[in-house]
């Protein structure tokens, strides 16, 4: 039995030539819905591929050559079994993300159309990559619209730096990182630039702050925390000054609820803020807080704990 492919340790650099030497050679391949751990489960669907679908199945995994250099860390699904014509198994294949394939050498490498292959694997039953795909095509066609509102968020003079934050370019994390990093600094250097009166500065970037405290999708973006970043430089006695005579407007009130609430400010500042500014946010919150804030006044997170 050749057990080729089913840990790549050893075994040179995938191509698309190594895939089709074994499925050439396969009497059947076995595909199921599941990692490789489960992939002899009885309730995981599956289908068998022979003949000339063999032949269909080697076009649509060709990979691109040399393979990524890595390996991905999930397990991976759907995974494909080869056998050869005696049933022995030949190689054991796991996609990843439905855009690579594990085991073929010692690294992953990318197919060269993933798309194709996960049509071709729901028109013959396997449609939980179909699905998948269009899960995560709506969860990156909202992030693409939640970075667009906070571009258009922006203070006036901003929103040319501010895409540029939301939409760093770069083909690899250190290049992403690295152009993300000079994003945010011309966007710091700008905005000092615009607002140069402290007080005033601080209350645009509060108001800036609070727009993402809405958004249906929890947590921080890194674009969101360029702004935070921002706040949490400029001197703190000159925060709670802009702070504690806020307008009565609710962006300003949910950005200035976002920075005081955050660990970021307390594990510097502490929980505790002054009197008129906590009454300030706590009837705010109250009145009409988010989950979040409500959480963290309820912990006591600005300060007296109180019940909403």
């Amino acid at each position: 039995m050749i057990d080729e492919g089913t840990t790549g340790i050893g075994e040179g650099a995938p191509t698309t030539a190594r895939l089709t030497d074994v499925l050439n050679r396969a009497g059947h391949v076995v595909i199921v819905e599941g990692p490789p751990d489960k992939a002899d489960s009885a309730d995981l669907a599956r289908i068998v591929v022979s003949g000339a679908e063999i032949t269909d199945l080697a076009r649509l995994l060709a990979v691109v050559d040399g393979g990524t250099g890595d390996h991905c860390r999930c397990m991976g699904w759907p995974t494909i079994t080869v056998y050869d014509v005696n049933g022995d198994q030949m190689a054991r294949w796991v996609l990843h993300h439905q855009s690579g394939l594990r085991g073929l050498g010692d690294c992953d490498a990318d197919l060269r159309d993933g798309p194709a292959l996960t049509e071709w694997l729901a028109e013959r039953g396997l449609t939980r990559s179909r699905e998948v795909q269009a899960e995560l095509a709506a969860q990156e066609a909202e992030a693409d619209r939640r970075r667009t509102r906070w571009v258009q968020a922006a203070p006036a003079g901003l929103s040319d730096a501010a895409a540029d934050v939301a939409h760093p370019p770069g083909r690899d994390h250190l290049a992403w990182s690295h152009r993300l990093q000079e994003a945010k600094a011309r966007l710091a250097t700008l905005t000092r630039q615009r607002y140069p009166d402290g007080i005033e500065r601080i209350r645009v970037l509060l108001a800036w702050a609070g727009t993402s405290s809405r958004e249906s999708t929890s947590g921080l973006m890194w674009y969101d925390m360029a702004v935070q970043e921002q706040l949490l430089g400029e001197e703190p006695a000159l925060i709670l000054a802009a702070a504690a005579t806020l307008p009565s407007s609710p962006c300003l009130l949910d950005g200035a609820a976002e920075l005081f609430g955050s660990t970021k400010w307390t594990g510097t500042h502490g929980k505790g803020l002054p009197k008129p500014l906590r009454s300030i946010l706590i009837e705010h919150i109250q009145a009409d807080g988010t989950d979040a804030m409500r959480f963290r006044l309820r912990h006591g997170y600005y300060g007296a704990k109180r019940t909403v």
